[in-house]
């Protein structure tokens, strides 16, 4: 189903609505500043593993594949991440924005989320919806790309519907986006690498290792 909302001022209940199909286990898809998402609860974890069943049968990849955490704000990540000095001045200077950063994960991070490495990606997207459904959840969502089966991202809600509608319980039309992935940082080594270079630009960022 395809939920209409006003992208720059979500209604209030629309955004109930979409927190009521999140916290009774549902998928919903929803647009980011990057890219649309699809995601779920992170403490139900029924709908982790049915959003990692969906991973794998979208990009071919294990079902363990990391997700990442849409998050509120700097203060809600350090619940959930390691957040040491150099990485705090470089989130607190970039987020909300197009970036994914990589962290190790505290023990508030449900197992069935945690992998190998205990890392997790964190995101605070620069976009009014994300920010009203987990503001209003009260925790983060866990978070993947939309992709087709090719690996293109998709860029509007009616073509999730069609790949997914089978999957996806809610889908939110907060119109078309031009879609482009986040640039992802990673800060669980010693110093941080650029993992992959998308719609955040890297600017003075120091001691970057580019891998």
């Amino acid at each position: 189903m395809i939920l209409q909302i006003n992208e720059e001022h979500p209604q209030p209940r629309r955004i109930d609505r979409i927190c009521e199909t999140l916290s009774s286990g549902g998928l919903v898809a929803y647009p980011t500043d990057t890219v649309y998402g699809i995601g779920c609860d992170i403490y139900n974890k029924q709908a982790v593993e049915q959003l990692q069943r969906l991973v794998k049968e979208i990009k071919g990849e294990a079902e363990t594949s990391p997700l990442s955490f849409i998050c509120q704000d700097l203060s809600n990540i350090a619940e959930y991440a390691y957040v040491g000095d150099h990485a705090y001045r470089t989130l607190r200077r970039m987020l909300p924005g197009p970036y994914t950063f990589v962290l190790e994960a505290t023990k508030l991070v449900p197992t069935v989320m945690r992998n190998k490495r205990k890392t997790v990606g964190i995101r605070v997207p620069d976009h009014p919806i994300p920010h009203a459904i987990v503001d209003r959840l009260g925790n983060p969502v866990a978070n993947t790309s939309a992709t087709d089966r090719d690996g293109e991202l998709i860029p509007d809600p009616w073509t999730i519907d069609d790949l997914y509608g089978h999957a996806v319980d809610l889908i939110v039309d907060g119109g078309y986006v031009f879609p482009e992935p986040s640039t992802v940082i990673d800060f669980s080594q010693d110093y941080p690498q650029l993992l992959r270079q998308g719609k955040g630009e890297i600017g003075d960022l120091e001691y970057v290792e580019l891998i």
